[in-house]
């Protein structure tokens, strides 16, 4: 279900296409992809006609729940860094405890991140599913996409009796970068950036983006690969420039885990304080699937104010780790997995680092064996368990054969977040499977506007 006032925005736009105008937009459409880049490895972006539409309405409210969840993140995460034992929750490795114990410079755990919710039934509040405190990506993708769809064929007619507004986000995510690095740094000084993930990712043309706007900026910005990196001299070096701020897009995981442990030439850098990263070792913590369940666990309720917990209860669903002991549900207490094993139907299974949809089991999807299997993993490795929420959905138009068609497709909101404390700019997929996820496969990228009569 949406609002009324969304409804009649979305059926406005869909009466103006027809066949041909949206043969004309499709053609248009793709053109403009791959005129600029906009890929995620080897498929466009974007495969509908149609941007995602939010009321101002639905805009605050977005904004007002990420914001008072974001207060609570804050609250959690200076807590965890003063209690080895709370931070023990979050199932750290050994070599991420020893990184997030120690202070790089960085003021901020996570200057970077992104909220993953979904609207409830009545499209008036949203529940929050996953918190990307690490590599959100997204927001130069969302820009360029914005721009693009501002002068679609079919958008143009739209635009005579409606105001659209984009909430762009690219520019917050370079702010962010350059403060950070000034605080980092005691200076104002102009950094020298290396964007640094693997050369194979599939949102390599999203870094090509981010590159051009911090040389529009007279910054220079190179885009290299953890394994051409070396550190020497005190100077760290990314395809053999000299960096002294690196915007982070590869996982700490797969940096350690690939890379050498504590030896790779990054994390030494790091380490010496000889270049800032962003976001920093820290934001490890809070990226953890297991946050929500710390955020949400009755034996944390002490560290947040009443404020707090009014956001956490009403924006996080019931989220736990997966380990054998008594917790609470609903206020009562339970045995964690026996409740578990028997509310298939009610809950997923996610493992504590994981991306893409990687390891997520749907307890509706699958039978109980299968679901019982799972349940084992997960004792076995960090897993945590999550209340399944209502999960929206819109119709979106496409041209399939030279025809118009118009179907449902699953929709999700990912407000991005700065500073840990605000938000601005919205990543919207799309999804005609139940993970709503472009990596996975499945899903489709659209910008975001918001719409109101003329």
């Amino acid at each position: 279900m949406t609002s009324p006032a969304l409804t009649t925005a979305i059926d406005a736009y869909h009466a103006l296409l027809d066949d041909q105008l949206a043969a004309e937009s499709w053609g248009w459409l793709g053109e403009q992809l791959t005129a600029r880049g906009l890929w995620f490895g080897d498929r466009p972006l974007c495969n509908v006609l149609r941007p995602r539409f939010l009321t101002p309405s639905q805009h605050g409210v977005m904004r007002t729940a990420a914001t008072a969840l974001l207060r609570a993140f804050d609250t959690l995460y200076r807590a965890a860094l003063q209690d080895a034992a709370l931070r023990a929750q979050f199932r750290l490795t050994a070599v991420e405890e020893v990184l997030v114990a120690e202070d790089h410079g960085l003021p901020q755990g996570s200057p970077l991140s992104r909220l993953d919710a979904f609207f409830t039934e009545d499209a008036t509040s949203v529940r929050f599913t996953e918190y990307n405190a690490e590599t959100p990506a997204g927001a130069a993708y969302g820009d360029v996409l914005l721009d693009l769809f501002r002068t679609l064929p079919a958008m143009r007619a739209f635009q005579r009796r409606w105001q659209v507004r984009g909430i762009p986000a690219r520019h917050h995510t370079i702010n962010t970068l350059l403060s950070s690095f000034h605080e980092w740094r005691g200076t104002h000084e102009a950094p020298r950036v290396a964007i640094l993930d693997w050369k194979e990712v599939p949102t390599y043309h999203e870094f090509v983006l981010y590159k051009q706007a911090f040389e529009a900026l007279g910054i220079e910005c190179v885009i290299a690969d953890p394994r051409d990196c070396e550190y020497r001299g005190g100077t760290f070096y990314a395809d053999g420039n000299a960096v002294t701020l690196i915007y982070k897009r590869v996982l700490i995981s797969e940096l350690l885990e690939r890379g050498g442990g504590l030896d790779q030439p990054v994390v030494r850098a790091v380490r010496e304080r000889a270049a800032c990263l962003v976001d920093g070792f820290r934001c490890k913590m809070l990226h953890k699937k297991a946050s929500l369940a710390v955020l949400g666990d009755e034996r944390n309720a002490h560290l947040f104010s009443g404020g707090e917990l009014a956001a956490i209860r009403a924006h996080v669903p019931w989220t736990r780790v997966v380990e054998a002991r008594t917790t609470e549900h609903d206020g009562k207490p339970v045995d964690l997995i026996a409740h578990v094993l028997a509310n298939r139907e009610r809950l997923v299974l996610k493992p504590n680092d994981e991306y893409g949809g990687t390891g997520i089991v749907l307890g509706w999807e699958v039978d109980d064996s299968a679901w019982a299997a799972a349940v084992q993993l997960a004792l076995a490795e960090p897993y945590v368990a999550q209340e399944r929420i209502h999960l929206p959905s819109e119709p979106f138009p496409s041209a399939v054969d030279g025809r118009l068609a118009i179907a449902d497709r699953i929709v999700d909101t990912a407000p991005f977040c700065f500073d840990g404390t605000w938000t601005d700019g919205c990543l919207s997929r799309i999804s005609t499977a139940t993970l709503v996820n472009v990596t996975a496969g499945g899903g489709s990228t659209v910008p975001t506007l918001i719409v109101e009569p003329r």
